[in-house]
């Protein structure tokens, strides 16, 4: 054991030989929606592979280009217009953050949350998700609607080998409602997720073998799909506002 001397020596405390380390937190995105230059220091347009994505839109959104992907006092707003060609029935916009989510030993604990206008007529297909960058699974769904008032939270996979789905009714999803996800390491290679709609506790789910995996973080206006046809003849919206993404060493 090391006497005082030793101690002062080393730069540690006469008291004790060495000091936990405190958690550390780190906050990625906060603020990002304060103008355009800074949303796209955070943000990129359309998807990460490309601009179309199992549904009818085809995102046309880029930095000359604003009609489908616009700020406004702090609100991102995803609009899709009906549209007729090329195989798709409408144009829309989606985005995904620059900031990959990578549960691991340094990162085990993660938040993701976001206050939502969801449009949840039939054909409207928003969502707020985060999906594997180099392979698929893994993928978690913070906010999915499809075509009706219900919100479904999902994970694929479970350790079951299929998917884990909360689905919870909100009232006027149109609304303001905050969307939350918390992702923590559970042992060497699961991930616990906990959904939270307006702070309030609605699903925990197991993400199995989403350790190591990184994770794109989207926001999605697609149109039709799993959301049903015929969708919306007129302009439609999907908004967000008090975007935020952070990570913590414990």
């Amino acid at each position: 054991m090391l006497g005082a001397g030793l101690l002062a020596a080393a730069g540690l405390p006469a008291t004790r030989a060495a000091a936990a380390t405190p958690a550390s937190t780190s906050v990625l995105i906060s603020g990002s929606l304060a103008s355009y230059s800074t949303f796209e220091s955070k943000w990129n347009y359309l998807y990460p592979w490309g601009d179309s994505h199992n549904g009818s839109a085809l995102m046309v959104a880029s930095s000359s280009n604003h009609n489908h992907v616009s700020l406004s006092g702090g609100v991102l707003t995803l609009t899709s217009t009906p549209y007729v060609g090329d195989g798709f029935n409408y144009h829309s916009g989606t985005v995904y953050a620059k900031q990959q989510v990578l549960v691991d030993s340094s990162w085990p604990s993660w938040e993701v949350s976001g206050d939502f206008q969801a449009p949840s007529a039939k054909g409207t297909w928003p969502a707020f998700w985060l999906t594997g960058v180099n392979s698929w699974p893994p993928e978690s769904d913070i906010l999915e609607f499809k075509g009706s008032a219900t919100n479904w939270s999902n994970t694929y996979k479970n350790t079951s080998g299929a998917w884990s789905n909360t689905l919870t009714p909100i009232s006027d999803p149109g609304a303001w409602h905050t969307y939350r996800a918390v992702l923590k390491k559970s042992g060497s290679s699961n991930v616990q997720i906990q959904y939270f709609i307006d702070g309030v506790l609605k699903g925990t789910h197991t993400g199995a073998g989403f350790v190591g995996q990184p994770m794109w973080l989207i926001i999605d206006y697609q149109m039709e799909g799993s959301s049903g046809s015929p969708g919306p003849t007129t302009t439609t919206y999907f908004r967000a506002r008090n975007l935020y993404l952070a990570r913590s060493s414990s």
